[in-house]
């Protein structure tokens, strides 16, 4: 009963959250003091070519922790709204949030300010709106807001339009894709890149324009995991633990779900799935598919611990939180 006792008051407890944030607060200020050169000497470039050009003039190096832990702060944000939108976890609840604040903290290397960071926040509310085109007749507004940040962030992080294809067999399976949506949903996507085609073409910048695209169909070693470094292999092994366990009790307990959230899950579930994939083709994108990743396992994570109540899930639980003790402690000493 302790146990159990334990397990309700954290994933649901009404002080979950702000403490979660202050634990995490602080230890983002401790991988500062022990990491000081993280930037220079273990900070991967990732993203276009674009990204690392805006980034470098626009961003000093000092700021990438604060800009970087304000951005994880919104996804936060609308992680809470979107479970209070559509309720994927059938009450309102932070623990989501919380999940994810704490997965992101354990890796402190994801504290630096990665595309992949700005692409999450465009692909979380790309998400928001296939969530409400669902079982819409007139959908195309939502679709057309939702690729239209697919593009967006596909402009600092080209390979976000792999998820374009998902997202389409996902407005079919809300039942939210016709013609009119699907046209919609193209001109969206369109729209970022037409921006940019302008501004390319006024400065006379047109390799400006193509840059997305060359980094689109540049592709490095496929399974190379050897390129992984010790705290990702780490990191990912820990997620994909938890997606397996959250995976099976989504199949499990699926029937006491409203058919809406059910389908919600699905998709999650597959999403999930293909960013995991994604990484294992293309393991020199991890830094920048992480924080995505983390997005959709942190909601199916919140729906297994907020919605279970066994003997078996408490200690699962216990586990889960020891367990992310020492992938810091782990993923500290790697990068030492």
């Amino acid at each position: 009963m302790r146990n159990k006792r334990l397990q309700s008051q954290i994933t649901a407890g009404r002080w979950t959250l702000p403490a979660v944030i202050l634990i995490c607060t602080l230890f983002w200020v401790l991988t500062s003091l022990l990491l000081p050169d993280l930037t220079s000497s273990l900070g991967k470039e990732g993203g276009s070519t674009i990204w690392q050009s805006t980034r470098s003039l626009l961003l000093p190096s000092w700021a990438d922790r604060i800009v970087s832990y304000l951005v994880y702060a919104i996804i936060g944000y609308f992680l809470i709204e979107i479970n209070n939108r559509f309720t994927i976890i059938r009450m309102r609840a932070s623990v989501q949030t919380a999940i994810y604040f704490l997965l992101v903290t354990v890796c402190p290397e994801m504290h630096l300010l990665y595309a992949g960071d700005i692409t999450a926040l465009a692909f979380l509310v790309s998400l928001y709106f296939l969530f409400n085109s669902y079982q819409q007749s007139q959908a195309s507004g939502n679709l057309f807001y939702s690729f239209f940040f697919i593009g967006a962030g596909s402009i600092f992080f080209p390979q976000l339009t792999f998820l374009s294809v998902l997202w389409l067999l996902g407005a079919y399976r809300f039942q939210s894709l016709n013609p009119r949506s699907f046209c919609a949903a193209i001109l969206g996507w369109m729209l970022p890149y037409w921006m940019l085609f302008g501004h390319a073409f006024f400065y006379g910048q047109m390799d400006l324009f193509y840059r997305p695209f060359y980094d689109l169909i540049s592709f490095g070693n496929v399974f190379d995991l050897q390129s992984l470094q010790p705290w990702e292999f780490a990191t990912l092994g820990f997620l994909l633990v938890l997606y397996i366990v959250s995976t099976a009790h989504c199949i499990v307990a699926g029937l006491e779900d409203k058919i809406r959230t059910r389908a919600y899950l699905q998709f999650l579930i597959e999403l999930t799935a293909f960013l995991f994939l994604l990484i294992a083709l293309q393991p020199m994108l991890c830094n920048d598919l992480l924080p995505l990743l983390m997005i959709s396992s942190s909601i199916l994570i919140g729906h297994l611990f907020a919605l279970t109540n066994s003997k078996t899930s408490n200690v699962f639980f216990i586990i889960t939180m020891v367990s992310l003790i020492l992938l810091f402690g782990f993923n500290i000493w790697t990068l030492l």
